[in-house]
């Protein structure tokens, strides 16, 4: 479980620094269009595609480092054990079907975008847009992998079979 753990761990960071390049192609975009009056649509979809990959494949790792939004009026002042259930149950009843349900819709969606080599509407757009809805299932398979990372250690947590490590 921990070599899994690791895997996310490593996308999830390597892929938060794709945030850094997306603000330089913001800025360069910017500062040519409003400065030059210059403008490239194939740049403008790349902030758009470098958002949507840092969002896709950051998701599990966030989740994973506990830093999703959540309303913990109840949940702070809660036992271990009753945080342990609490994101045992969620897991199960609410993370592995809303991502089960990605995968498997999204599934046929990235399979006709590949079968067309889908590429961008817009004339000077970026091609392969394919790639970036393959990124779809790969984020929902990443969020069930975390969830099973989840299910094991909160499970541990509740079996009182926790190391000093976590």
């Amino acid at each position: 479980m921990q070599s899994l753990e690791n895997i996310i761990d490593r996308i999830g960071r390597i892929s938060s620094w794709l945030t850094i390049a997306m603000i330089a192609v913001l800025f360069t975009v910017v500062l040519l269009r409003y400065v030059f009056s210059i403008g490239w649509i194939a740049m403008q979809e790349s902030v758009l595609w470098l958002h949507a990959t840092v969002f896709l494949l950051t998701a599990a790792w966030t989740l994973g480092i506990d830093g999703h939004v959540r309303v913990d009026v109840f949940y702070r002042g809660f036992s271990e054990k009753r945080k342990a259930w609490v994101d045992l149950l969620g897991t199960v009843m609410f993370l592995f079907p809303v991502a089960g349900f990605l995968l498997y819709s999204s599934l046929p969606y990235v399979q006709r975008s590949w079968a067309i080599a889908e590429s961008s509407f817009e004339a000077g757009g970026l091609p392969a847009v394919y790639l970036l809805k393959t990124l779809i299932p790969v984020a929902a398979a990443l969020l069930i992998l975390q969830g099973l990372v989840i299910v094991f250690k909160q499970s541990k947590k509740l079996l009182g079979k926790v190391d000093k490590a976590g």
